[in-house]
């Protein structure tokens, strides 16, 4: 960022009564919130609708837990709505890695099969894919992707892995750790016309993307509502449309094992659905007080300013910032290069969350590829400028003393 660049500031959202758009959360004042995108956040009314029904669960279990299913049904019906798919296309299920290993599951065997991953990938889909080749005698494939590819650069990457030994296919549609998409819809197209199957991890998908689902060809497709559609965790949508459909049964066999999908999924023994039942009032809230359309494009600007505002912080008196080339970028994350030395390894990223959480009061997503270490910011409504600002001033300059001091200690 030259010293003439003028940074556009987002105007910080408001609550319909003029409060900060925080206040309708639970989030602890004394940290910085930079990380929405790992665990998502609820915003008090959902949590309030949540401990409602708890409360109702508990006056009396024996009416609760038989009036259950009708009452999932209705919630999937109102959460297709939301993700604009059809409400007999989707089960729900606990999260995106509960998802992929029901799809696991009920796949067919094929010996020797291989399958197709990333480098890319999320680290529990991909652990499940190679238990399956394992289980099939084959193997698993990484297609390696650069960072900067383009639509047409990632389509031929994993392409290029694909062949007649190939059975399955898992691809993110928002990657956790670098921030970026992947084509998944033309992928899609060319894999049915190969008769492959695709799983579809979206597990960033709903609410940072409008129609997640909208002219996607896939066996099955997984997304977490917790994240950025800010339910209380333990929500997440499975949706089905073709033959593989028929054999997704939920991990847990209760009395509507023998429904037909996805209304097996609806009664899963004495499990706490709570959850499930109060994402619609998460949904609904974003929606009444902002639009979605607002929420989205405001986090998409934060995150653009947030970007800029930390990289020239970290480049300090190198001039200028250098931007992290993502091919395909995602609306609400970015990736901010982290000062030379700082999580090179997932294993070091991780350390670094942590200790930025113990010494610095920062909730923030640090993480790895390729060898080089990146802060991956992800806004939401909660978040202002301000967040931003208080990293750059404040945190910067102890991520470069941490570099110091690792560098005397080596």
């Amino acid at each position: 960022m030259s010293e003439t660049e003028v940074v556009t500031v987002p105007r910080p959202l408001l609550l319909n009564d003029g409060r900060s758009a925080a206040a309708a959360w639970s989030l602890d004042p004394g940290m910085l919130h930079l990380n929405h995108g790992s665990f998502g956040a609820v915003p008090l009314i959902a949590q309030q609708r949540q401990h409602e029904l708890q409360a109702e669960m508990e006056r009396a279990p024996v009416v609760w837990f038989p009036e259950l299913p009708a009452r999932i049904a209705a919630t999937r019906a109102e959460i297709a709505g939301y993700l604009q798919v059809d409400a007999g296309d989707l089960a729900l299920v606990p999260n995106a890695s509960a998802g992929a290993s029901t799809v696991y599951a009920a796949l067919t065997a094929r010996p020797g099969g291989d399958i197709v991953v990333t480098d890319h990938g999320y680290g529990a889909v991909t652990m499940g894919a190679e238990r399956l080749a394992r289980r099939w005698g084959g193997r698993v494939r990484t297609a390696r992707v650069p960072l900067a590819a383009d639509a047409d650069q990632a389509y031929r990457a994993v392409m290029a892995e694909v062949d007649d030994r190939v059975a399955l296919v898992v691809l993110d549609q928002v990657t956790s750790a670098t921030a970026r998409r992947l084509p998944v819809e033309r992928i899609g197209a060319e894999l049915a016309r190969r008769d492959i199957t695709l799983l579809v991890d979206g597990a960033h998908a709903p609410g940072i993307l409008a129609a997640p689902l909208a002219g996607l060809v896939c066996d099955a497709w997984v997304g977490n509502l917790h994240k950025w559609g800010c339910a209380p965790r333990g929500t997440a949508a499975l949706v089905a449309r073709g033959p593989l459909r028929e054999h997704l049964h939920p991990l847990i066999d209760s009395w509507s094992a023998a429904e037909p999908f996805p209304h097996r999924f609806d009664q899963q023994g004495t499990l706490d659905a709570t959850g499930p039942l109060a994402a619609p009032a998460a949904l609904d809230f974003v929606e009444r007080t902002w639009g979605w359309e607002t929420a989205r494009s405001y986090m998409d600007e934060l995150a653009d300013y947030g970007a800029r505002v930390i990289g020239s912080a970290i480049a300090g008196s190198a001039g200028s910032v250098e931007s992290v080339n993502v091919g395909m970028p995602v609306p609400g994350m970015r990736l901010v290069r982290l000062p030379e030395g700082l999580g090179q390894s997932r294993v070091e990223a991780d350390a670094l969350r942590d200790r930025a959480t113990a010494e610095l009061g920062v909730e923030a997503a640090f993480t790895s590829f390729d060898g080089t270490g990146y802060l991956r910011l992800s806004a939401h409504v909660y978040n202002t400028p301000a967040d931003y600002d208080r990293f750059a001033e404040s945190c910067v300059p102890v991520l470069h003393d941490w570099v110091r001091q690792a560098r005397v200690a080596g």
